[in-house]
């Protein structure tokens, strides 16, 4: 008999990828959900959890988005036959009215759009994109500080 993979989480989602520095570097103001438009190499490399969203943004262009900057890593086996190239720039599909407020938004008030998190909805690969406004230095410091401190002050709880 076939063993069931037991690691596969029952809602049917699962992360990919995490962007843990955007949360450091910027304020996010608002989240969407968007969807990625992919070659059958990079499905296969997102499977596998190759993905990395480190260095990677979202730049609206002619009225669509795109993401520039992810890395999706081939797979040796799957991607013999294609060429691939690992940071190509992938089309990101939104709906009109989105893009049109988002388009808004990045021109006038200066906002930023950066990918937070990939993952698995319903066997399809999502992107959570997040509009975010950039943190200062200071900034940067008093969160730091806070977080530190919240760890801190668990910390004293759980000894009592």
């Amino acid at each position: 008999m076939a063993e069931k993979k037991k690691n596969k989480k029952t809602s049917g989602e699962s992360t990919i990828a995490l962007n843990r520095v955007a949360t450091h570097d910027y304020y996010i103001e608002e989240r969407f959900e968007v969807g990625l438009v992919l070659m059958g190499w990079e499905v296969k490399s997102l499977r596998d959890g190759r993905a990395q969203l480190k260095e990677s943004y979202v730049i609206l262009k002619n009225g669509e988005a795109w993401l520039l900057g992810a890395h999706i890593t081939p797979l040796a086996s799957a991607s013999t036959h294609v060429e691939t190239n690992p940071t190509r720039t992938r089309k990101l599909l939104m709906h009109r009215h989105e893009i049109s407020k988002l388009i808004g938004l990045v021109e006038r008030k200066g906002y930023t759009l950066v990918p937070l998190a990939m993952y698995w909805s319903k066997g399809r690969a999502k992107l959570e994109i997040g509009l975010a406004k950039g943190k200062q230095l200071h900034d940067k410091r008093a969160a730091e500080k806070d977080r530190d401190w919240q760890r801190e002050k668990q910390r004293l709880f759980k000894q009592n």
